[in-house]
């Protein structure tokens, strides 16, 4: 009787048996080996279903997280509303006839979010580990963003009005938006690090999602609708049945309520969401690498001076000298 070539398995895959050296007309010998060949394939599409306690481990999906996905999207669109408010002031300084020079002035806001990875490494190594290395930094600053936009929604108004002879207060107004871009930076940097250790590995991947999504539908609340909402040409045209001489919202209206939304979902954030609890389905929780300050700014100094890093970043910071030639 002839020995076929190969071993078909339960899986449907075939593998060619190994035959012991010796006699190889032994027909006794390869007929054993096929069964341990089928045993111990088996063995090993068990071993790889099940965990290191012996049950078997679940695919959770991104059903199983829905929860954690809808937070960090939450919190994504919290981090675009500063941004967005901030693209939103020069419109209205254009509009209160501000020279251009101190519209340039005010592009100083947007630079945290440039600079952020020059205080990244003091997020990453610096926390509390009774509260959550991710919790010490967003929950704080989220804190100080409600407070700041709280505080604006009772100033905002007077830096903005334009007195005889004397324009809007753009160098107080340029502070004040520049720590609000700060916080939400920092705020970005705790909730990036914190993604990755919130998801499972199988659905890491949707981190990068909620960040583009959320801040991105954060910036079009804080910009577009407020701009639309503000304009009293748009909301008498669109949204009202007599006209009005203002918008349905003003701008210290719209830093009020979401100076609310922050202080309000930060207290939930911080009593409800566990950082340390043991992930869904039984997993453990992810162990992460903790790093002293001056060890975590080496491993970025040395990732910088990487060719490949540092010819992207010259790229990056080259990119639009170009688009500076048609302005």
């Amino acid at each position: 009787m002839e020995l076929s070539d190969s071993v078909t398995h339960k899986n449907g895959r075939q593998r060619k048996p190994a035959v012991p050296q010796g006699d190889m007309s032994d027909g006794n010998r390869v007929r054993n080996t096929t069964p341990d060949l089928e045993e111990e394939g088996e063995a090993l599409l068990r071993g790889s279903d099940t965990e290191n306690n012996g049950q078997p481990s679940v695919q959770p999906g991104i059903r199983g997280e829905l929860g954690n996905v809808s937070l960090l999207l939450f919190l994504y669109v919290l981090q675009g509303i500063p941004l967005g408010l901030a693209g939103s002031i020069p419109l209205i300084l254009q509009s209160k006839n501000v020279s251009y020079k101190d519209q340039a002035f005010f592009s100083f806001v947007f630079w945290p979010f440039s600079l952020k990875l020059l205080w990244a490494p003091l997020v990453d190594a610096l926390y509390l580990t009774w509260f959550g290395r991710r919790k010490s930094w967003l929950v704080p600053t989220q804190y100080l963003l409600g407070l700041f936009m709280l505080y604006l929604s009772v100033t905002v108004d007077t830096l903005l009005k334009s007195d005889e002879g004397q324009g809007p207060d753009v160098i107080t107004l340029t502070a004040v938006f520049f720590m609000l871009a700060f916080l939400a930076a920092t705020q970005d940097i705790a909730v990036d690090g914190w993604a990755l250790t919130m998801l499972s590995r199988e659905n890491v991947g949707y981190a990068s999602t909620c960040n583009s999504v959320g801040q991105t539908a954060g910036y079009f609340l804080g910009n577009v609708l407020f701009l639309a909402l503000e304009s009293a040409d748009f909301c008498n045209k669109y949204l009202r049945a007599e006209p009005k001489e203002t918008g349905i919202v003003t701008l210290s209206d719209f830093l009020f309520f979401w100076g609310v939304v922050f202080l309000v979902s930060t207290t939930l954030v911080a009593i409800m969401k566990k950082e340390n609890a043991r992930g869904q389905h039984g997993r453990k929780k992810v162990r992460e690498e903790t790093q002293s300050v001056m060890e975590t700014y080496k491993l970025l100094l040395s990732i910088i001076k990487m060719p490949a890093v540092f010819t992207f970043c010259s790229l990056l910071l080259t990119a639009k000298v170009p688009d500076s030639l048609y302005i």
